[in-house]
């Protein structure tokens, strides 16, 4: 994953490993939830083709952001292109990130 550094220069599978599978588990649309016990909306678009991952989140509470987009093309992996912040930060967030779980109301 392009932009997630470590002294090698590349992002450990493991890291990347779960990064991929926290974002597949995330819906799409928009769903609130918890990051470092504090609130956060999130909204995660997905190209039709499946080649493109697009998440923007923003705490509730302060006006903090996360945004980046996800590519997946031929070649050697997916690359992460995140909006004016550190990949670390979005592999964290998207780590760290709670969706809050809301039943459906019932049917009367």
């Amino acid at each position: 994953m392009s932009g997630a550094m470590t002294a090698g220069g590349k992002t450990p599978p493991s890291v990347q490993a779960a990064f991929e599978d926290a974002l597949a588990k995330l819906p799409e649309g928009y769903v609130d939830g918890h990051f470092s016990n504090r609130p956060w909306g999130v909204t995660v678009k997905r190209s039709e083709d499946g080649k493109r991952t697009w998440l923007y989140g923003e705490e509730l509470s302060r006006g903090a952001i996360v945004s980046f987009n996800l590519y997946r093309l031929p070649g050697p992996g997916p690359i992460l292109k995140p909006c004016e912040m550190s990949s670390a930060k979005v592999i964290d967030f998207v780590l760290g990130f709670e969706p809050s779980i809301k039943k459906a109301p019932s049917p009367s």
